[in-house]
């Protein structure tokens, strides 16, 4: 990808810095971030995160033009700035993601909105390139990458993200295999930066676990499907709340891309068991723009995690993160006991 912007002077410094962890980390109310989620998640809820202490996220392609893309993110900052002015409490950072994949033809036009408006956090995905976090971090931005293997973390630590999230087995969307313990420790051995989980984890003790295992940051996806700011159909929230673990099936059948699915979504649209080992060839742009495309697969066949089976309700986002953080206290205040008796 070649994508010619002005560097910061001495990169190399900046590299060094940022091995410490980003500083808004421990401003946050919980260490959470709200994961992007294609078709589900718009302004209102990434503003309602972060006003309640979590980082809110955004996919690019949630928007069908570059243009709306822009649109919300000058709406996303006005309504928080407006929040900062009259609360006197300072928001969570926002985050966006990109799509970094060859069909993908809004990738340089979106990437250059978010330098033009220093997007604090972006999120990449398919893809990690030196030249796009070398634009990013000129103007003091944070890239997170995320990644279901090894190999994918190795090439994005090179190409110097400031964070890899780590995609383990169960997670909604395109989920990846592995076991997040192990997962954890590999990429450890070899990244000191931000490491971010994502798989399963629908409530504050979940959170806890995460940060127990090694990560800094837990990243929840479907368990902000079922908030009353998400932007997914009553039907969807309705399915998540029926649907337990064993209910998520993990296939590329859909868009070229494995991908964990509601199984009664899939069967409804007619991809029975038997075709869930099916694939084809992953394609964001062709006779349809990059939005399109994907959303067309995506639209009636709903993805979430393996999380579902501890989700109950739809609460508000605020409600949500509040109860999140009662139970990530709890845990650790259970652990801390714990901790006495073993000492």
């Amino acid at each position: 990808m070649d994508i010619q912007f002005q560097l910061m002077e001495d990169m190399e410094a900046y590299n060094n810095l940022n091995m410490k962890k980003p500083k808004f980390i421990d401003e946050l109310n919980i260490p959470a971030i709200a994961a992007p989620m294609f078709l589900i998640s718009g302004p209102k809820l990434v503003t309602e995160c972060c006003k309640n202490g979590i980082v809110g996220t955004f996919p690019a392609l949630n928007q069908r033009t570059s243009e709306g893309f822009e649109e919300w993110i000058i709406e996303i900052k006005k309504d928080l700035e407006k929040f900062e002015t009259e609360t006197g409490k300072k928001p969570a950072p926002f985050g966006v993601n990109l799509i970094v994949h060859p069909t993908n033809p809004r990738v340089r036009k979106d990437l250059s909105i978010c330098i033009k408006h220093k997007v604090p956090i972006i999120i990449t995905s398919l893809g990690a390139v030196s030249q796009l976090v070398s634009a990013v971090h000129s103007y003091g931005g944070l890239v997170f990458h995320d990644v279901i293997k090894k190999r994918h973390a190795e090439k994005a630590s090179e190409a110097g993200v400031d964070g890899l999230i780590l995609v383990a087995a169960g997670a909604g969307g395109h989920g990846g295999t592995l076991n997040p313990i192990p997962f954890i420790a590999e990429i450890k051995k070899f990244f000191k930066k931000t490491i971010l989980l994502s798989g399963c984890i629908s409530s504050g003790r979940d959170i806890a676990s995460a940060l127990q295992m090694g990560a800094d940051l837990a990243y929840l996806g479907t368990r902000f499907i079922n908030t009353t700011e998400s932007k997914a159909d009553e039907k969807y929230k309705e399915m998540i709340i029926e649907s337990k673990a064993g209910d998520i099936v993990y296939t590329a059948a859909v868009s070229g891309v494995n991908a964990n699915f509601l199984r009664p979504s899939l069967e409804a649209m007619g991809i029975t068991e038997d075709m869930w080992g099916d694939s084809k060839k992953i394609n964001f742009g062709d006779e349809l723009d990059a939005a399109q495309a994907e959303a067309k697969a995506w639209k009636t066949i709903w993805s979430a995690g393996q999380g579902v089976t501890s989700i109950e309700d739809c609460p508000s986002t605020k409600d949500l993160i509040e109860r999140l953080k009662k139970e990530f206290i709890s845990s650790i205040e259970n652990q801390a006991e714990l901790l006495k008796k073993f000492k």
